[in-house]
């Protein structure tokens, strides 16, 4: 599967951007998907993800309460709502999917990455 990532840009600390992801190449809903960012000289981190039908879905601890993950099966596509960002929310965010049964929120249990979308939070 290909994956497809839009929708970065910058804004102040406080507003909100929406990410999108689309999938082509394989059926989309076969697969779990999942958000990861990676800052400046960091390791690439687990934001968020979603199950195969949108039922379940977890978030890191330093993103909950503030993004949300959706996903459309018709429109082969993954959201993440980003709201009340903070200048350490810097990075770059990409999408994956995940073809194994089950939820992972490690970067090595995903199969298929997109190429990321840059968020900078800045006054």
């Amino acid at each position: 599967v290909q994956l497809q990532a839009s929708g970065g840009g910058m804004v102040q600390p406080g507003g909100s951007l929406r990410l999108s992801c689309t999938a082509s190449g394989r059926t989309f809903s076969n697969y779990n998907m999942g958000w990861f960012r990676q800052a400046p000289g960091k390791e690439r981190e687990f934001v968020a993800h979603t199950s195969r039908t949108g039922s379940s879905t977890d978030y890191a601890d330093s993103v909950a309460g503030r993004f949300t993950i959706s996903r459309d099966n018709a429109e082969n596509t993954v959201y993440l709502q980003l709201n009340s960002l903070r200048p350490e929310d810097t990075a770059i965010y990409y999408c994956a999917a995940r073809a194994r049964l089950g939820l992972s929120s490690r970067s090595d249990g995903y199969d298929y990455w997109g190429q990321g979308t840059l968020v900078t939070v800045s006054s």
